[in-house]
C-alpha cells in the first residue's frame, strides 16, 4: 500500500509536514489539529505505535528495509522532513510576523483552530448522552489550562528531557498545544527560540568552515539542552502514541468528543486581543530571566472595540483562517472521491 503513495501524494504529505511543524511552534495551536484535519492523525498515530521492540529487533539486526516498512517508513520520513524543515524556515517566518503583525496571527490562528472545531463537528456522527457529557469535560479541560500562570526557567537537563516529553503531546494529540505547555513550564523561550536558534547558527557556521562554537560554551550548553529535549521529545512521541493508539481503538467515540471540547476550550490561548503582564521589580519595569527574557506572568483578555480599524483587520484575518480550512475540507472531499 506504502510503496503505491505517489510524487504528488509525498509533496502534499511533506507540505502537511510544513503545517504541523509550524503549527507546533506557536503557543495555542497544537499540530495534531492539522494531523486531524488533513486526515492522517489515526496513520501517524499508528506509524509511531510501530516503533517498539520488534522495530529495535529489525533494526539491530540489520534489516533495514524491513524496519523502514514495518514502522510506515515512506510516510514518516516525509511528514518528519516536512516538519524539520519547518523548523529553520517557515517557523522562522513565522517569529517574524509574531514580532510584527502579532494580532493578525493570532486572529489567522483562531480562525483556523475555529475551522477545525466546524470540521471534525461535521465528520463526528457519534453525539449522544455520553459523548456530550466528555465534550464538555474536554472544553472545560481546555478552558482551565489556557488560563494557568507560566512558571519560571529552568534549564536543569532532567526537567528539560521531561519538557520534551510532555510538550511532545501537541504532536499527539489535538488542541492540546506543546508550545503552551512549555510556556507554562517556563521553557518556551529557552527551548523553542534560544536553543533552536543555536543549532541553526552552528550549522551554518559549520557549512562556512567556521567551528569557533566549540570555544563557546554558552552555545554548547544550548545546543546540549536541545539534545536532551529532543531525546525526552522522541521518547514521549513513542510512549505517547502508544497510549493513544489503545484509546482510539477502545474508545474512538469519547477520545473524540475529548478533543473537540478540548480544542473549543484551547480559543482562549489564541484569543488576538490580550496584553502580556510581565513580573515587575520595584521600580515596575519587567524582570528578566537568565537570558535576558522579560519573565511572563499571564495574559490580560479584553473584547476589543468595533470602533478600531484593527479590530476589522484582525476578524478579516479570522475570515482567512475559516476559509482556508474550509478549502482544504472540499480539497479532502474531492480526493476521497
Amino acid at each position: 500500500m506504502e510503496q503505491q503513495r505517489t510524487l504528488k501524494d509525498k509533496m502534499f504529505l511533506f507540505l502537511k509536514g510544513l503545517a504541523m511543524g509550524a503549527a507546533n511552534k506557536v503557543p495555542g495551536v497544537s499540530g495534531g489539529i492539522v494531523a486531524f484535519v488533513g486526515g492522517f492523525y489515526e496513520e501517524f498515530i499508528y506509524a509511531l505505535k510501530k516503533v517498539n521492540k520488534k522495530a529495535l529487533f529489525l533494526l539491530i539486526s540489520g534489516r533495514f528495509k524491513s524496519f523502514y516498512y514495518y514502522i510506515n517508513g515512506p510516510f514518516l520520513w516525509v511528514l518528519l522532513l516536512g516538519m524539520l524543515v519547518s523548523y529553520f524556515s517557515v517557523s522562522k517566518v513565522l517569529d517574524y510576523f509574531l514580532l510584527s503583525h502579532e494580532r493578525n496571527v493570532w486572529s489567522l490562528f483562531f480562525g483556523l483552530i475555529l475551522g477545525s472545531i466546524y470540521y471534525i463537528s461535521k465528520q463526528f456522527k457519534q453525539w449522544n448522552k455520553n459523548t456530550i457529557i466528555w465534550g464538555f469535560i474536554g472544553l472545560g479541560i481546555g478552558i482551565g489550562i489556557s488560563f494557568l500562570s507560566p512558571a519560571k526557567e529552568n534549564d536543569h537537563l532532567l526537567f528539560v528531557f521531561l519538557c520534551g516529553m510532555i510538550s511532545v503531546s501537541g504532536m499527539t494529540l489535538p488542541g492540546l498545544s506543546g508550545s503552551f505547555i512549555l510556556m507554562l513550564l517556563g521553557n518556551y523561550v529557552l527551548l523553542l527560540v534560544d536553543s533552536v536558534n543555536a543549532l541553526y547558527d552552528t550549522f551554518f557556521e559549520i557549512i562556512q568552515g567556521d567551528f569557533s562554537f566549540w570555544n563557546n560554551p554558552i552555545r554548547l550548553k544550548t545546543l546540549k539542552i536541545l539534545g536532551v529535549f529532543t531525546l525526552g521529545s522522541t521518547t514521549g512521541l513513542v510512549s505517547l502514541s502508544h497510549l493513544i493508539s489503545f484509546v482510539l481503538k477502545r474508545y474512538n467515540a469519547v477520545t473524540t468528543a475529548i478533543i473537540i471540547g478540548f480544542i473549543s476550550g484551547s480559543l482562549g490561548v489564541v484569543w488576538p486581543w490580550k496584553q502580556t503582564i510581565y513580573k515587575l521589580n520595584e521600580l515596575g519595569k519587567p524582570l528578566l530571566d537568565s537570558n535576558q527574557h522579560k519573565i511572563i506572568l499571564n495574559y490580560q483578555r479584553y473584547i476589543p472595540s468595533i470602533q478600531d480599524a484593527a479590530t476589522w483587520w484582525a476578524i478579516f484575518w479570522m475570515g482567512i483562517g475559516f476559509v482556508f480550512l474550509m478549502a482544504l475540507e472540499g480539497y479532502a472531499n474531492r480526493q476521497k472521491k
